[in-house]
């Protein structure tokens, strides 16, 4: 592991760290605990800082200022190429970046390296046998011998997630996985992502999502991000609130959680 303490350290714990892009803050200071097997959402308007946030907590860049520790190791004392190989990230860019041509499965097996294309890497029947087990387990194996292009965007999403967990990673970042996803495609995105949080040994994440109805019932506490600072963060039911979320938008809010999932619309006329 690329921790530099035991494997009980939190996924990610962020204290008061800024980043500064071009001479402007566009984090922080903002302070974050990720604990083991909890499940956060982030969200916020477009420029609140999101992916500013998911590129630190990927190792994808260091802190201006304030100490960042993923997985145990403290950003800019470890090695990042190292710390990515414990982390799966779900989303369109990624998915962009992987072959077309190639099947599902093959997708599902690249997670093992964290490559980009299977024939980098060797993989005997059982690893195979493992792939395609996730692909059962996330509803799409059906989709095994599929091109990865031919797989619709939710397809996509779930073959990613199936990918994640092959690798074996410790933290999941899931980056608007349900961006040009059709309802249907949405619910079953949703169903997976619960599904998930209850098996054993699954990976604490955070995900990106534009609107409440794209949370899966498991999520557990939540992030909302305005202008790089944090509104409100902490377990879901505190965060999710009518108050935090107008704070967080500048409009007025209602919340409401029918059978478990988060929903919200504006009040009155704007």
């Amino acid at each position: 592991m690329a921790a530099e303490e035991s494997t009980d350290a939190a996924p990610a714990e962020l204290d008061e760290v800024t980043v500064v892009l071009g001479g402007r803050q566009v984090l922080g200071p903002l302070s974050l605990t990720l604990g083991r097997r909890e499940h956060w959402a982030l969200l916020g308007p477009n420029g609140a800082g999101k992916t500013t946030l998911l590129s630190l907590l990927g190792a994808q860049r260091h802190p201006t200022t304030g100490r960042a520790r993923v997985l145990g190791g403290q950003l800019g004392r470890v090695d990042l190429r190292e710390l990515r190989r414990h982390i799966g990230v779900v989303g369109h860019l990624v998915a962009d970046r992987l072959p077309a041509q190639v099947s599902a499965l093959e997708i599902v097996l690249t997670g093992r390296d964290g490559l980009l294309a299977p024939w980098w890497s060797e993989f005997d029947d059982e690893e195979r046998a493992a792939a395609g087990a996730l692909l059962e387990r996330l509803h799409c194996g059906h989709l095994a011998a599929q091109p990865f292009g031919r797989c619709s965007q939710g397809e996509r999403q779930r073959v990613l997630i199936a990918r994640s967990l092959f690798g074996r990673h410790e933290l999941l970042l899931l980056d608007e996985p349900a961006l040009g996803v059709d309802l249907p495609g949405r619910e079953a995105l949703v169903q997976a992502l619960d599904q998930l949080a209850v098996a054993p040994g699954a990976p604490a994440s955070i995900q990106v999502a534009h609107t409440l109805e794209e949370l899966p019932r498991s999520i557990t506490h939540a992030l909302l991000l305005r202008a790089g600072s944090a509104v409100a963060s902490g377990p879901v039911d505190a965060v999710l609130t009518d108050e935090a979320l107008s704070e967080c938008y500048g409009l007025e809010f209602h919340v409401t959680r029918p059978g478990g999932r988060f929903s919200a619309h504006a009040a009155g006329s704007w």
